[in-house]
Order: structure tokens, then sequence, then C-alpha cells
């Protein structure tokens, strides 16, 4: 294997989940880890899906698509340099996570942050300086399609450290990668 990657060639990873569940901080660890480079997906949703996010307006399919071919661009061209990335983002349907997936020519793998309704509740009322306010979380949660059963998907509770979940992810992606 190469530095930096967990399986025998360079792997797109997303750090997928709702709001609140620490996609940003364990997608940045997880990638130091790696080796690999870090895209926070959020800095690539255009302005106008910022601003309706902000003003508590959820997004729309039609919202999401064109951030979503930012993502899988961004993925594909690390791929096509021979690099690994991993990138946070919400994925929060199985038609989002098949176009992310045809993006990267199937070179990807999902960490899916999980975590109780409760928990995600108090994360994000406790967050500041994010643009997603706290009630859009009943809308991603009413939006997730679970990826259980998908390929290349790893599962981890977020009811523990950062370290630990970096920790059961890396465990998981090693399995699957």
């Amino acid at each position: 294997m190469q530095p930096g990657t967990i399986a025998s060639t360079p792997l797109a990873i997303i750090v997928m989940g709702v709001s609140g569940c620490g996609k940003s901080s364990v997608g940045a660890d997880l990638a130091a880890s790696l080796g690999l480079a870090f895209v926070e997906g959020d800095v690539l949703h255009p302005k106008a899906n910022v601003d309706k996010m902000a003003a508590g307006t959820p997004l729309t399919d039609d919202d999401r698509w064109p951030w979503l071919a930012i993502i899988g661009q961004t993925m594909a061209d690390s791929l096509a340099r021979g690099q690994g990335i991993v990138v946070s983002c919400s994925a929060l349907k199985k038609i989002y996570r098949d176009r992310l997936r045809a993006a990267t020519g199937g070179r990807l793998a999902f960490v899916y942050l999980e975590g109780s309704h409760a928990l995600l509740s108090a994360r994000m009322g406790a967050r500041t300086g994010h643009f997603m306010p706290p009630a859009l979380l009943e809308s991603q949660l009413a939006t997730l399609e679970v990826p259980t059963g998908e390929p290349g998907v790893v599962t981890v509770s977020i009811d523990q450290p950062v370290a630990s979940i970096v920790g059961d992810a890396l465990g998981g992606l090693t399995r699957i990668g």
C-alpha cells in the first residue's frame, strides 16, 4: 500500500451524517491520521445554499445537486492526481451517495456518523458561528436515508470522544479498503 492510503490505490472518503454529528472534526482528524488532504464540504456550497440554510430554510434536491457535483469533481480530481482525499458531506440520500460513487469511479468509502436525536440536538445547540441553525436538524433527520447495507460504508457511533470515533472509522475502513 502507498503511504496515506488504506487500500492498494488512493481512495476518497466522505465523512457523512446530519448537521451536528461531527463531520468536520472527525474528517480533519481522520485525514491527518491518513496523511490525506481534508476538504470541508460546507465551504463548497454555493452562496445561495448557505444563505438559504442560514435563513432556516431546508435545501431541496435541486439546491444540493450543484454542490454534490462540486464535491464529486473535487474528489475525482484528487484521485486523478493519485491522491486520496477526505471530504465532509452530509450525503443524506442514497441517490446522492450513488452520484458521488459514480464521480469517483467507485473509489469511495463513507464513514457514517450516527448519533441519537438528543445528542445531535445538544451538539447543535452548543456550537457557535455556524450557518446551519439547530431548527434544521429535524429536516435533515427526515431526509436522511441511513446507509445500512450499502457497499463501502462504515458506521460509527458519535457517543464517544473524537479520537475514539476516528479510531473506529480507521478500523472499519481498513476492513473495507
